[in-house]
């Protein structure tokens, strides 16, 4: 798994490619999540388009971080899954806990 970490307007975006599933990959984003909190990023974006697989570690990884940004009143979005990733999450109904957005401007724009 490759992740891209970039901070815009206040929102942590991470780019993740390859596959989410627990392990190494979860620490990489979990310090990631904690590193943007204590500098008082509370919303986050996890584009997910380049995402080939992702099982229930990685799912679980996912719903860390959303508790982490939702402990301190922020949001955690996702952006533009992948069909295989997008029908696991309707197969979960983690579509209904998840905010997912099409674009980085969806976010930025309701700052």
């Amino acid at each position: 798994m490759n992740v891209v970490k970039q901070i815009k307007s206040d929102i942590l975006i991470l780019r993740v490619s390859g596959d989410l599933i627990g392990e190494d990959s979860g620490t990489q984003l979990l310090s990631a999540v904690n590193e943007a909190i204590s500098t008082q990023v509370v919303r986050c974006i996890v584009d997910i388009s380049q995402l080939r697989y992702i099982n229930s570690s990685g799912i679980g990884i996912l719903i860390t971080m959303l508790t982490k940004f939702r402990n301190k009143d922020g949001e955690l979005y996702l952006q533009n899954p992948s069909e295989s990733v997008k029908k696991l999450l309707v197969i979960t109904k983690l579509n209904a806990i998840f905010q997912i957005i099409n674009s980085e401007e969806e976010v930025i724009k309701g700052n």
